[in-house]
């Protein structure tokens, strides 16, 4: 696969979160503050020595040929160490470096709003090199959270993909449908109910495409190929402001107009997008 996050490029080594035993001289340090990492003229993470790296909460990452790699949680990146989202930084980072960030965000995000025990309510303490959460009062262990979330871009008998525009977004602003797994319910099933709530269609198939995590806070994206049943779109206008047929010629045509804007490359939407299209587009948002 072409998109950000699309794999693991580490080794997360789990055996070496207790007792601090990633601890060494030679581990490369991340700071992270929320989604935003320290960079290198806002363009590479920086990577810190031990004696370098700020106070804060750890992660252990992993290895990378034979190097050891932390994080560092902070509540804010200083300036200094030019701070810089990493779904900014997505499309243009070595995959080894999108590995590891997406995986100290993804976890960072995770303590940011799960610091009280979701079973008695007291404060919890960090453990195995972050990627467990101990409530001391009554020994719960809280593990890190993903949701499963389908997206997916159906096309129908003529080949033209569904698109819609979120209600906040601006004129010609397109995507393909996305929602939650509900409990209980399969994937492909997911992809079916999310599509119809959405936008009135029935779908048939559903073929899996790819998934990608996204740590925004805490997603699994999982990607899907659909097959739609009927034609007639009919909105839900709580969720959609737009939606619609396009062929391939509407994207490459209005994307070089801008007239439409898709997904960033950093996005499973867009790779999605692509391989339908097959073709060269344009057109992005930021």
């Amino acid at each position: 696969m072409d998109f950000a996050f699309d794999r693991t490029q580490h080794d997360r080594a789990g055996h070496l979160r207790k007792d601090d035993a990633w601890r060494t001289p030679d581990v490369r340090v991340m700071v992270i503050g929320g989604e935003h990492v320290a960079t290198v003229g806002g363009v590479g993470i920086r990577w810190l020595s031990l004696d370098e790296a700020p106070d804060g909460a750890w992660i252990f990452l992993g290895i990378k040929d034979g190097v050891r790699y932390a994080a560092v949680m902070v509540d804010r990146v200083p300036d200094a160490l030019e701070p810089v989202s990493l779904r900014t930084l997505g499309p243009t980072m070595a995959p080894d470096e999108a590995s590891l960030g997406v995986h100290a965000v993804g976890i960072a995000r995770w303590h940011e709003h799960h610091r009280f025990c979701a079973n008695c309510g007291q404060p919890t303490d960090l453990a195995e090199a972050g990627h467990v959460r101990i409530c001391p009062a009554c020994g719960t262990h809280h593990f890190p959270r993903t949701d499963p979330a389908v997206i997916m871009l159906i096309t129908d008998g003529d080949d033209r993909a569904l698109l819609g525009r979120g209600q906040q977004w601006p004129e010609g602003r397109f995507s393909t449908l996305a929602g939650f797994v509900e409990p209980g319910e399969s994937l492909d099933d997911a992809v079916r109910r999310e599509v119809l709530e959405e936008v009135g269609i029935q779908v048939g198939e559903v073929t899996y495409a790819g998934s990608q995590p996204w740590p925004f806070p805490s997603s699994l994206m999982l990607g899907f190929f659909g097959q739609a049943l009927s034609s007639d779109i009919t909105i839900d206008e709580n969720e959609i402001a737009e939606a619609r047929w396009f062929t391939r010629d509407d994207v490459t045509q209005m994307t070089a107009a801008s007239e439409m804007l898709l997904p960033p490359n950093v996005s499973i939407s867009r790779w999605l997008l692509q391989k339908w299209h097959g073709g060269t587009i344009s057109g992005r948002w930021t």
